[in-house]
């Protein structure tokens, strides 16, 4: 074989290595009394990975709870005045640092889809996420006639997302998707069976906490 065929082939073969390493994907552990949820983080959200990743290394995670909690929609946490709060605390005032939206149009809100909490637009017409509090859909079943009226045009195969599996396709293009538990989501289905306060400050937090820990295992 040649120099130059050798080189070649070299070159070649980092560029396979290169390849398949760019795609690995980093995994989180979101661990609560009902079990776990394996989360894979997307790269092509790199500010809300890095973030997020950031968040849990520093264990601020841990002992958060899901503060909101909303059947057929979605669960909340993150919130770190939420560690031993107290039963009547209000929570999900955000006073976290802000990271820039980035929002794409190939992610959408399925079931199981990890995304950043943020402020209304009215408030924040940017649409910068909490750098903290984040939210996982659970949603719902969609049929036909409510994919149709959702006001926006929704691809065949994220129809076929909502139609099968379920989700909350009304926030498609609103919120950053970061990322998808792709194990546990029984574990979010029990999260949003929990029974919760209906009135006042803590409207939505379960009666009984649901704290959590997020560790990095890839």
């Amino acid at each position: 074989m040649t120099t130059m065929k050798k080189l070649t082939l070299f070159l070649l073969l980092n560029a396979v290595v290169f390849s398949v390493f760019a795609q690995e994907k980093t995994k989180v552990k979101i661990s609560t009394e009902f079990g776990d949820m394996i989360v894979e983080l997307h790269n092509d959200t790199p500010l809300h990975r890095d973030n997020f990743i950031k968040n849990a290394q520093n264990g601020w995670y841990d002992g958060t709870i899901f503060h909101r909690v909303i059947p057929q929609f979605m669960a909340q946490g993150g919130d770190p005045n939420s560690i031993n709060a107290t039963a009547d605390q209000t929570l999900g005032i955000d006073r976290c640092q802000k990271v820039p939206a980035e929002i794409l149009p190939h992610y959408f809100h399925k079931k199981g889809a990890l995304a950043a909490a943020r402020l209304p637009d009215n408030m924040n017409p940017e649409r910068f996420s909490s750098g903290c509090q984040f939210f996982i859909v659970q949603g719902f079943r969609h049929s036909p006639d409510q994919l149709a009226n959702q006001g926006k045009v929704i691809p065949p195969k994220q129809q076929a997302w909502y139609k099968a599996v379920g989700g909350s396709a009304f926030l498609d293009g609103d919120y950053t998707i970061f990322g998808q538990v792709i194990e546990g989501l029984e574990v979010l289905d029990l999260i949003s069976a929990m029974p919760t306060h209906k009135d006042g400050g803590i409207k939505d937090r379960p009666v009984e906490d649901v704290p959590m820990t997020v560790k990095i295992i890839q």
